[in-house]
């Protein structure tokens, strides 16, 4: 299994709008800065995260981004969601089937049913992280003073 960089992109983006002010907005662009990412592959991230109801934009001069949900309501499988649909990350190809020569290949696989477990215990997990959860950890100690930057960062870059 491989995730794609733009899923852990745009959960530190998504952290960086929780950070906002009730009624500031924050440039793509900066956002796509901060991260280190090309603003046009960003552009494409964060209209996912739109689409799905996370986030909203704000057009205009003084536009930019800004949560829609609630931080506690937006957990890590919903970004991922967002960003890489809703693919089962395993599919038979039927090599068993080939290889024993079998009459019913469709019901002959001997990782589907692991794979449907890691799967659901995967999606499980993602399901219990959320910004706010996430937005909690970044307070922690070994972040203050780096949190405290980014901080004054925003603070620099939102728009209201």
């Amino acid at each position: 299994m491989h995730m794609k960089p733009g899923v852990e992109q745009s959960v530190y983006a998504v952290l960086l709008l929780n950070m906002l002010p009730e009624k500031a907005v924050l440039p793509g662009e900066a956002i796509s800065q901060q991260l280190g990412t090309s603003p046009t592959y960003f552009q494409k991230l964060l209209r996912k995260l739109v689409s799905a109801g996370l986030i909203t934009s704000v057009p205009g001069v003084k536009g930019g981004f800004k949560l829609k949900k609630k931080p506690e309501d937006i957990n890590v499988f919903d970004i991922y969601v967002a960003i890489e649909g809703q693919q089962s990350l395993y599919s038979s190809s039927g090599v068993l089937s080939d290889l024993l020569e079998l009459e019913e290949p469709e019901r002959c696989c001997l990782l589907t049913e692991l794979m449907v477990e890691a799967e659901s215990a995967w999606r499980s997990r993602m399901e219990q992280e959320t910004i706010e959860s996430l937005s909690q950890k970044m307070k922690e100690q070994r972040f203050q003073k780096k949190a405290t930057e980014l901080a004054d960062w925003l603070e620099q870059k939102l728009v209201t």
